[in-house]
């Protein structure tokens, strides 16, 4: 599965961090994502993906990082979606 942007292709086995001009701030639905750099807003919908998008740096990949959170294999599609978006609007970068 990949999604592309104009500069960076997602793969779920690459490594993968927030950019370093990306706040997050917790929220009761999930996250709120803001970039300083772009002035983008990115809604995460669950604690599940914050908690992947938290964890991306410590982990060798993304399909990884969703382990680590709990999701199983067969469930990571629509998560992996959500990183590869999350990739196009610049909020993560390879590590």
């Amino acid at each position: 599965m990949a999604v592309s942007s104009a500069d960076t292709a997602f793969d779920p086995e690459r490594g993968w961090r927030l950019h370093h001009q990306v706040a997050v701030r917790p929220e009761p639905f999930g996250a709120l994502l803001y970039h300083f750099g772009t002035r983008k807003l990115s809604f995460l919908k669950n604690r599940t993906i914050v908690e992947v998008v938290n964890t991306l740096g410590d982990h060798p990949d993304a399909r990884s990082a969703c382990r680590a959170a709990g999701v199983d294999d067969a469930q990571q599609a629509p998560y992996l979606q959500a990183l590869g978006v999350l990739v196009q609007s610049k909020m993560l970068v390879p590590q």
